[in-house]
């Protein structure tokens, strides 16, 4: 039996699965309603570049930048949705061109892209995402790894229609 309190994140984290009250028995599909949308964060568009490419891979890759995009209220997934990548790798600085790129959202609103490894940048391992498709509010990412011997990074958007 579950014993710690049902959260938004812990709603989110059953993926969809099916969660059980307990009191009915009645078994119910988890949801998210009410999901609020990802806030812009501060520096996240350091550097950003309009109408960059979408790539298979920026780079000679070996690390995963990777993450979720839904709609805002209901948490729905969003496929085919543009998420722009670039950083401070060891193959260049995040302002320069062959830093960037783009890929799409898949069936389930996952995307996935590889790139050369994050280094740190003003003393931060850092990536920057932007979700800059126009269906939807633009929304930049600046996540910090937790150790820049970390291979992959983690970003997730909640996106408010335009």
């Amino acid at each position: 039996m579950r014993t710690e309190p049902i959260t938004r994140r812990t709603l989110l984290a059953t993926g969809g699965a099916v969660v059980a009250t307990g009191i009915s028995g009645l078994i119910v599909p988890a949801r998210a309603n009410g999901l609020a949308p990802t806030r812009t964060m501060r520096g996240g568009a350091n550097n950003y570049r309009p109408g960059v490419p979408i790539v298979e891979r920026i780079g000679g890759g070996g690390f995963w930048m990777s993450g979720t995009v839904r709609r805002a209220g209901d948490g729905a997934p969003l496929a085919g949705q543009r998420i722009q990548i670039w950083a401070h790798t060891t193959e260049g600085h995040e302002r320069d061109p062959h830093s960037h790129g783009a890929t799409l959202t898949d069936e389930n609103g996952v995307f996935r892209l590889e790139m050369p490894q994050i280094v740190p940048a003003f003393g931060q391992p850092h990536g920057h995402l932007a979700y800059d498709s126009g269906d939807f509010e633009t929304v930049f990412l600046r996540p910090i790894m937790s150790s820049s011997k970390d291979t992959s990074l983690e970003a997730h958007f909640v996106l408010q229609p335009a």
